[in-house]
């Protein structure tokens, strides 16, 4: 079809411009944000002297990075929620506070090799990826959209499935770069009834799993997250600590509050330790659901919970201390914005350093 010629062309040529017009250079015309790709967002001066103080053994991050509301907090622009799911990272750890993420999607269903080769491209060397395991080996229950559990999980606990969807492709793709491996098991119901029998089971399916290969996979630890409160007990952790696997501190409403997980995670370091590893997840006055509807866009902070955030900086500085990797993910539903409690832990980590508030 040919194309349809200018208004102007219908009249006759247009008058020529004047030499002042002539003069003056074309406006660029405007990229969209999906050409430019995802840009960072400018770091403010106090945040980025306050990363620096921040020893390398800490790392702080956040739970995923696909928001579009960290627009002018994470990055530059209003980006989609599948345009930051997919070219977002390299954005995010840009940011010098943010070294570390948890990559949530495995949760739902196994991640290619591919793609975490794709994660790790993106990073500086010094940045950490935690990994959540798929639910199809740490739910016991085959669940219905409403979350009810409507039949039992065949492959729950089974170390080869783990292994071949989980722990190969992530240590493989991500080398370096993989920090914590977490088994966050969600609430078994009434398997919770039986805790010995959940304990013995899982002692079984930990002690299955291959060792860490620590020449190539220096920072990754199997760590393990509860939803059942009752399951937190002191045969649970002595159990975790003759296995050599981490107990993942998990604030959620359905869980002990940070000092009594801190408890936990001193019993698990008697007579030895390793890395600190905790994923704020939920403020406790509300359920997942609730949080969200509460903290969208997840732009600012609504509900501070100053009691966890100065429980968990005390347990940073104690690991720091001791010689320990620490681990700190956050999600928006803790106090409403992510990046904003990462900011606001590591003032209250960095107060607690020799030295003090600079």
């Amino acid at each position: 079809m040919t194309a349809t010629p200018p208004i102007d062309d219908l009249f006759g040529a247009p008058p020529a411009p004047s030499d002042t017009a002539a003069a003056e250079p074309l406006p660029k015309p405007k990229r969209s944000p999906a050409r430019q790709g995802v840009q960072p967002a400018a770091v403010p001066p106090e945040v980025a002297e306050l990363a620096l103080r921040l020893p390398p053994d800490l790392r702080i991050g956040t739970s995923s990075w696909s928001y579009p509301g960290w627009d002018g907090l994470v990055y530059a622009g209003e980006y989609s929620e599948s345009m930051l799911a997919r070219k977002g990272l390299a954005a995010y750890a840009m940011h010098p506070l943010l070294r570390t993420v948890s990559i949530d999607r495995g949760f739902y269903a196994p991640i290619p090799l591919a793609d975490y080769v794709a994660y790790a491209a993106s990073v500086p060397e010094a940045f950490r990826f935690a990994v959540k395991a798929p639910a199809a080996v740490c739910d016991a229950w085959i669940r219905e959209l409403d979350g009810r559990g409507r039949m039992p999980n065949p492959a729950f606990l089974n170390a080869e499935f783990a292994v071949r969807d989980f722990i190969d492709p992530a240590t493989r793709g991500l080398g370096m770069r993989c920090g914590p491996l977490v088994f966050q098991f969600s609430p078994l119901g009434a398997l919770a009834e039986d805790a010995i029998g959940f304990v013995e089971r899982l002692e079984a399916f930990l002690a299955a799993l291959p060792p860490l290969d620590r020449q190539h996979n220096p920072d990754a630890v199997y760590a393990v997250e509860l939803r059942d409160a009752t399951l937190l007990t002191p045969r649970f952790i002595k159990m975790l600590r003759a296995v050599g696997v981490r107990y993942c501190v998990g604030l959620h409403e359905r869980m002990p509050a940070a000092d009594r997980q801190a408890a936990a995670v001193a019993l698990l370091d008697e007579g030895g330790g390793g890395p600190l590893v905790v994923r704020w997840n939920l403020n406790s006055r509300y359920r997942y659901a609730q949080a969200e509807a509460a903290y969208k866009p997840f732009n600012k902070l609504v509900d501070e919970d100053l009691f966890s955030r100065e429980t968990l900086a005390d347990m940073a500085i104690a690991a720091l201390a001791a010689g320990r990797k620490v681990t700190i993910l956050v999600s928006n539903k803790a106090e409403g914005s992510s990046p904003l409690s990462c900011i606001k832990l590591a003032e209250a980590i960095a107060a607690r350093l020799p030295g003090g508030a600079a």
